[in-house]
C-alpha cells in the first residue's frame, strides 16, 4: 500500500538530517524505515512481520506485511495457509498497517535515528557534537557558572553544553551557588542512562598539576616538568618537580617571588597546604625529600616488594613529624613515590635487628648442628634462612673470614640435606591430611602452604577455587587465637565463622526455689549521699577552688581570680590521678 501524503515531509526530514550529520542520505532514510517499521510492530504486535520502504526521489512511504504460507497455521499473526493466500491474492486485498498511525507512532522511536546517524558520522551513538568536542579535551581546565545544584552535585554551564561536579568530586567544605564561577578539570566524558554527561573534578590530582602550568610560564615551556602529585583533597598535598635547565631552580619556579604564583594555586584550592618537592631518580633521596620537614637518618630498600624502611632519630619528636597527624605525611610520600614506607625510631630498629640476629643465629645452629659462633657469623653476613645458605654459591660462603672450601661446602650439604628433610616430612604430612597431588600444579603453592590449607579442610584444588581472598590471609593468627579460650560475645579472625547463641539461650537458668539471689557488685547503683553530705563536699570544693587560686594569682596581681576555672582544673588533676 503507498501513501503519498505529506510525501515530501519524510524527504525534508532526511535531507535536514543528512546535512546535520554530514552523511549520506540513504543511510537516513534507512533509519526512517527501520523506526517506521518498530512503530507499525508496536501498533500490530510484535509478531507481525512489517516492512517499511520510502522512495528516495517521490516520498511515498510502502507498508507490506509478510506471512509465511504452511500447511498448518500455528501462529496466525506470520503464518496463513495455502487456500487464505490464494483467496487475498485474487480477492480484495485485506486491511493494511495504516501509514499515518504509523508515521505518528515514529515519536517514540525517534532516538534510533539520531543514533544511527552518529554511527555513520564516526561517532558514540547519542554524543552531541560539543559533546564530543569536550571529550576531546579530557584533561584540561574549563571554567564554568553554576547553573544550579541537585542532591550535593554542582550542573555547571560551559556555555556549549553542561557538566557535572559530583559531591565527592569537590573540595571539603566546598559550597556553591547559582551563579557562581567554577574552575575544575575535565576528567571524563561518557555515555550515562540520561544521555553524555561531561564530568568534572576538582580533587583530582591532575587539577593541581594544570593550576600549577597556568601560574608557572616555565612549566607551561617545558622548562621545569611536574613529575609526580599526591593529594588529601582540601588538607594537604605535596608535587614533586624536576627541571630540565641547570640554571633554573624548579621549586623557586614554582614558588615566585614573595611565594605569589604558590599562593595563587592555594587560593583556588580553598586553603589547602601544598609542599613542593625537588624530584630525583634515587628513589632514596625523593623518599627522604618527601618526608620532609622529618630527618631521615637511614633508608633500607626492598626492590623486590617496593618497600622501603626508613629511620628516623629519637630526637626532636622526629617520628611524629615523619608520620605526621592521622599519618598524613607518611600516606602523601607513598602515594607520591609509589612506594610502600615503614618508619622506625633508631632504636626500634636496633632493637628488631637484635632480634633478627638472635632469631636466625638460632635457626641455623638447629638446622645445621653448629655453634653459636658458626651461626652468629652466617647471621652477620646477612643469612636469614637456610633457604639461602643452599642456594648461595660455595666460593661467596668460602670468602667469610673463618671460613674455607671445605667449610663452606660441608655447610651448604648440611643445608640441603635439612631442606630434603624438612620437605619429606611436609610430604608425609600432605598425604596424611589427604591433600590430593593436583595442589602441586598451582604456582606458588609450597608444601608448607599445602599443609595450612589440608589443616583448615582445603584438600583439592576446588577447594582452593572457593576460598576466598579473606579466607586464605592470616590462618596461622587465626588458630592461634581460636585455640585460645575466649568470652561469649567475643570473635575471631577465623576462617570459620563463630555462630553467637540466640538471644534465647542467653538468658540465665531458672533459679531454684529457695535459693539467694546472686549480686552483681558491678552492675549495683552508687548510693546515693544525703543532701547535708552533698552540701558539705560542695563547700569543700570551693574552700579549695579559692585557696587554688589565691595560689596561682600570685604574682599578677593585674589579673582577675577565676575560681570556677581553677576548680576545673583541680577536679581535672584528681581525675588524671584517680
Amino acid at each position: 500500500m503507498a501513501v503519498s501524503a505529506n510525501k515530501l515531509e519524510l524527504l525534508q526530514i532526511a535531507d535536514a538530517v543528512a546535512r546535520e550529520k554530514s552523511i549520506d542520505r540513504s543511510i537516513v532514510i534507512a533509519a526512517m524505515e527501520d523506526a517506521i517499521a518498530k512503530a507499525a510492530r508496536a501498533r500490530y504486535g510484535s509478531e507481525t512481520d512489517v516492512h517499511a520502504e520510502i522512495d528516495a526521489k517521490k516520498g511515498e512511504l510502502r507498508l507490506t506485511r509478510h506471512m509465511l504460507v504452511v500447511d498448518a497455521v500455528e501462529n496466525s499473526a506470520n503464518q496463513i495457509s495455502l487456500g487464505d493466500a490464494q483467496a487475498r491474492q485474487s480477492g480484495p486485498r485485506s486491511a493494511t498497517p495504516s501509514p499515518t498511525r504509523c508515521r505518528a507512532g515514529i515519536w517514540p522511536h525517534r532516538r534510533a535515528i539520531r543514533q544511527a546517524g552518529d554511527r555513520a558520522e564516526g561517532g558514540e551513538p547519542s554524543v552531541t557534537a560539543s559533546t564530543r568536542s569536550f571529550k576531546d579535551r579530557i584533561g584540561d581546565i574549563v571554567n564554568g557558572i553554576v547553573k544550579r545544584v541537585e542532591y550535593g552535585s554542582v550542573i555547571v554551564d560551559l556555555g556549549r553544553g553542561e557538566a557535572i561536579v559530583r559531591r565527592d568530586e569537590m573540595l571539603p567544605r566546598e559550597v556553591f551557588r547559582n551563579g557562581d564561577r567554577v574552575r575544575a578539570y575535565i576528567f571524563d566524558v561518557r555515555r550515562e542512562t540520561r544521555g553524555p554527561q561531561i564530568f568534572l573534578s576538582r580533587t583530582h590530582p591532575q587539577f593541581m598539576a594544570k593550576l600549577f602550568a597556568q601560574e608557572v610560564p616555565e612549566i607551561y615551556d617545558g622548562i621545569v616538568e611536574i613529575k609526580a602529585v599526591a593529594r588529601d583533597p582540601g588538607s594537604r598535598a605535596k608535587i614533586g618537580v624536576i627541571s630540565r635547565d641547570s640554571s633554573v631552580d624548579p621549586v623557586g619556579a614554582c614558588v615566585g617571588m614573595r611565594g605569589s604564583r604558590v599562593q595563587a594555586v592555594v587560593n583556588e584550592l580553598q586553603g589547602e597546604k601544598i609542599d613542593i618537592i625537588p624530584w630525583s631518580p634515587d628513589i632514596a633521596t625523593f623518599v627522604v625529600n618527601a618526608l620532609a620537614p622529618a630527618e631521615v637518618a637511614k633508608v633500607v630498600i626492598d626492590e623486590d616488594r617496593e618497600r622501603i624502611e626508613v629511620v628516623v632519630p629519637d630526637t626532636n619528636n622526629q617520628l611524629s613529624l615523619a608520620i605526621g597527624r592521622r599519618g598524613q605525611n607518611v600516606r602523601l610520600a607513598s602515594q607520591l613515590t609509589g612506594w610502600d614506607i615503614d618508619i622506625l625510631t633508631e632504636q626500634e630498629e636496633s632493637e628488631r635487628r637484635q632480634a633478627d640476629f638472635e632469631n636466625s643465629t638460632r635457626v641455623f645452629m638447629e638446622a645445621l648442628n653448629v655453634d653459636e659462633v658458626v651461626g652468629q657469623l652466617l647471621a652477620s653476613e646477612g643469612f636469614t634462612s637456610v633457604e639461602e645458605l643452599a642456594l648461595v654459591d660455595v666460593k661467596e660462603l668460602a670468602g667469610i673470614e673463618g671460613f674455607d672450601e671445605e667449610t663452606a661446602t660441608e655447610l651448604q650439604t648440611r643445608a640441603r640435606e635439612y631442606l630434603e628433610q624438612l620437605e619429606a616430612e611436609l610430604e608425609a604430612k600432605r598425604k596424611e591430611l589427604g591433600v590430593e597431588d593436583d595442589m602441586k600444579t598451582v604456582p606458588g603453592v609450597t608444601g608448607k602452604m599445602m599443609v595450612k590449607l589440608g589443616e583448615n579442610e582445603v584438600k583439592s584444588v576446588e577447594d582452593l577455587a572457593g576460598c576466598a581472598t579473606d579466607d586464605l590471609v592470616g590462618w596461622t593468627s587465626a588458630r592461634k587465637a581460636a585455640s585460645r579460650p575466649s568470652m561469649p560475645g567475643s570473635s575471631t579472625a577465623s576462617r570459620f565463622r563463630v555462630t553467637m547463641p540466640r538471644r534465647s539461650s542467653c538468658r540465665p537458668a531458672s533459679r531454684p526455689a529457695g535459693s539467694p539471689r546472686p549480686t552483681l557488685p558491678n552492675l549495683r547503683r552508687r548510693p546515693t549521699r544525703p543532701p547535708k553530705q552533698k552540701q558539705r563536699r560542695k563547700e569543700m570544693a570551693d574552700g579549695c577552688s579559692h585557696q587554688l587560686t589565691s595560689i596561682s594569682t600570685m604574682g599578677r596581681g593585674h589579673q582577675s581570680p577565676r575560681p570556677r576555672g581553677c576548680a576545673r582544673s583541680a577536679a581535672r588533676s584528681i581525675r588524671s590521678t584517680n
